[in-house]
Parts: C-alpha cells; structure tokens; sequence
C-alpha cells in the first residue's frame, strides 16, 4: 500500500504541477497562446475559460470533494490532453509527447487514487 501511495502522489504532484504551469501561462501570455490556438484551428476565446478550468479541476482531484465533481475534473483533463494531442499530431509538431506523458499520469493518478483515497 505505501508504494501505491507513493506512485499516486508522484503522478498526482506531476500532473497538477503541469496543469497549473499550463494555466499560468495561458493567463500571462495570452497572446502567444492565442496564437497557437489559431495555429491548431481552435477559437482564441477558450484560452480564459480553459485556465480557470484547468485550476478548478486540479483543485477538486486534489480535494476529491464532492467525488463525481472529481470524476467529471479527470474526465476534462483527460479529454484536454486527447485533444492536444490530436492538434499536435495534424500539425505534425513534435510536441506530442508532453500530453502523451500527461495522458499517462493522469491515469495514473486516477486508478491509483481510486485504491489509495477512495
């Protein structure tokens, strides 16, 4: 049991770090992101909502109160990771990888937080 929860808040601590280093940015170079949105044929106007989102989500994964709000936040990352990494591959831009390895923590955190903190 220690080395499950060991491994979940490793995966836990990784993907909230990088979400919430992905909202920083969208809310301090809204503009560069709005551009790469353009770029992967996405509307600039979900650059906001998508950052708030995103801290919201990790905020309920790691309080995981009320449980189907933490359901529905790791359904959203994971559905925020898909997509990336649909946009990276059309684009043929090789930073596919970040959301493949975010693909994969995020499940991590969420079998291993099943068992863990139930």
């Amino acid at each position: 049991m220690a080395a499950q929860k060991i491994i979940y808040w490793i995966a836990t601590g990784l993907i909230s770090a990088l979400f919430l280093y992905s909202a920083f940015m969208y809310l301090t170079d809204t503009a560069v992101i709005e551009g790469y949105y353009q770029d992967y044929q996405y509307p600039s106007y979900l650059v906001i909502p998508m950052a708030l989102a995103k801290i919201l989500a990790i905020v309920f994964i790691l309080l995981r109160k009320p449980k189907w709000v933490m359901e529905w936040a790791y359904a959203g990352l994971f559905f925020d990771m898909t997509l990336a990494c649909f946009a990276h591959y059309n684009i043929s831009d090789p930073g596919i990888t970040l959301p493949l390895v975010g693909i994969v923590l995020l499940l991590t955190s969420y079998f291993f937080g099943k068992t863990v903190r139930p």
